[in-house]
C-alpha cells in the first residue's frame, strides 16, 4: 500500500504498514480521486466488510486470505467499524484514533476547500504536554492535554482557550482527529489569532458514584483553571479565558460558561447544544442568563454557536434557535456542510480561534 499517513494522526506514530513478508501487505489507500482502497488479510473468513455506522461495503476475496475493495465513503474524517464474520476487528494496519468509547479505525479523505489548514510542512509547530491532575470533585486523578505556541515563551502571559471533545472521545480527540493544534500553528503563521494556551480535559469522568458526565463542568472551575494557572504564566481575568467544546462538550460548555460569567468571556458550541439534548423537565439553572440580555451582551464578547447542516442532532440545534428568537442576544451563529463529525468540528475551530481574545 502507498498510502503514507500523517505522523500524528494515529494511536501508532509509525506510518509503515507493518511486516509484510510476515503479515501481508494491507491497510488503506486515498486514491487520488478519492476513493479509499483496502486490503485486508483475513485468512478463512466467509465476510469482510467496512461498517460506516449501518452503511455496508463489502469486501471480495483477492487470493491468499486478502479480502480488497475500492469505495467512495465521501470527505473528510470518517470512522467505520471492520468486520470479519460479523465481529468487530481492530485493524492495526489501519490508522487508530479513539471514539465512540473505543479505539477506532478510520481514513482522512482530503477535502478540497480545507486543503492546507492543518499541513505540518513550512510552519513552526507548538508542543503539547500530557498532565495528570488531581481532582477535587471525583477524588481520581484526571488527564489534560496542554497546547502551547510555537514561540511560547514561560516569561509573557497568555489567555487561555479550554477545549472539548464529545461523548465517547477523551482529550486526545482535538489533537489527533481534530488537529487543532495544526490548524492553529497555521493561523499563527499567517497571523490570523492570537497567542493562547489551548487546554483539553477528559470530560468522560466518572464521579465515585456514579457516571455524571455533567461533573465535568465543575472540574474545569475547582480543578483545570487552577491547575493551569499554578503551572503556566497565563492571564487570569474573564477577557482571557475561553471555553469550547463539541457535541457533548458544547453543552459542558453551554453550563460551565453561562453559570459563571465572572469567569469567562468568550463561549464557542460546536455542532451545539444550549440546552440539554434530551429530554428533561429538570430545571436547567444555567439558562437563567439568556433572560437578561443586557447582562449576557456584557458578559461575552463572543458566543459562538455552529453545527454541521447534515447533523443528525440539527433539530435540537433549530429548537435552541427558536428558543433563542427574539431575545435580543448578540450571538454569532454558523453552519457548515456536513454532519456529526470532525470534519465539521475542524471548520468549527478554525472559524472560532480568530475570533479570540482581540482587543
Amino acid at each position: 500500500m502507498k498510502q503514507q499517513w500523517p505522523l500524528d494522526v494515529t494511536v501508532s506514530f509509525d506510518p509503515y504498514f507493518g511486516e509484510p513478508s510476515r503479515d501481508g501487505e494491507q491497510g488503506a489507500e486515498v486514491l487520488p480521486d478519492g476513493k479509499v482502497h483496502f486490503r485486508i488479510i483475513a485468512k478463512d473468513a466467509k465476510e469482510v466488510v467496512i461498517d460506516r455506522f449501518g452503511t455496508v461495503f463489502p469486501l471480495e476475496p483477492a487470493g491468499d486470505g486478502a479480502w480488497e475493495g475500492t469505495f467512495d465513503l465521501g470527505t473528510g474524517f470518517l470512522y467505520f467499524f471492520l468486520k470479519v464474520d460479523g465481529a468487530d476487528v481492530l485493524c492495526p494496519y489501519l490508522p487508530i484514533g479513539y471514539g465512540c468509547c473505543r479505539p477506532m479505525n478510520f481514513v482522512d479523505v482530503p477535502v478540497a476547500d480545507m486543503a492546507g489548514w492543518d499541513d505540518l510542512e513550512d510552519v513552526e509547530h507548538g508542543g503539547v504536554t500530557r498532565y495528570y491532575v488531581k481532582s477535587s470533585v471525583t477524588g481520581k486523578h484526571e488527564i489534560c492535554l496542554v497546547y502551547t505556541p510555537p514561540k511560547y515563551d514561560p516569561q509573557k502571559k497568555y489567555p487561555v482557550l479550554y477545549l472539548q471533545h464529545g461523548y465517547g472521545e477523551n482529550e486526545t480527540g482535538w489533537i489527533y482527529q481534530g488537529h487543532a493544534g495544526r490548524i492553529a500553528d497555521r493561523l499563527l503563521a499567517e497571523g490570523k489569532m492570537e497567542e493562547m494556551i489551548i487546554v483539553m480535559g477528559n470530560g468522560m469522568v466518572r464521579g465515585k458514584d456514579a457516571n455524571d458526565r455533567m461533573l465535568f463542568p465543575q472540574i474545569v472551575v475547582k480543578d483545570l483553571i487552577p491547575f493551569i494557572e499554578s503551572r503556566y504564566n497565563v492571564l487570569t481575568d474573564k477577557w482571557h479565558r475561553a471555553m469550547a467544546g463539541l457535541s457533548m462538550g458544547s453543552f459542558q460548555t453551554s453550563i460551565t460558561t453561562l453559570t459563571n460569567p465572572d469567569l469567562f468571556g468568550y463561549a464557542g458550541l460546536f455542532s451545539g447544544f444550549l440546552r440539554a439534548p434530551w429530554p428533561t423537565d429538570a430545571e436547567q439553572p444555567h439558562l437563567k442568563l439568556l433572560e437578561d440580555p443586557a447582562k449576557f451582551n456584557e458578559t461575552f464578547r463572543v458566543f459562538y454557536r455552529a453545527m454541521g447542516t447534515e447533523d443528525t442532532y440539527w433539530e435540537a440545534f433549530a429548537k435552541d434557535d427558536a428558543f433563542l428568537e427574539g431575545k435580543g442576544l448578540d450571538i454569532t451563529r454558523e453552519t457548515f456542510p456536513g454532519g456529526h463529525d470532525w470534519t465539521v468540528w475542524r471548520r468549527c475551530i478554525r472559524s472560532f480561534l480568530p475570533r479570540l481574545f482581540k482587543n
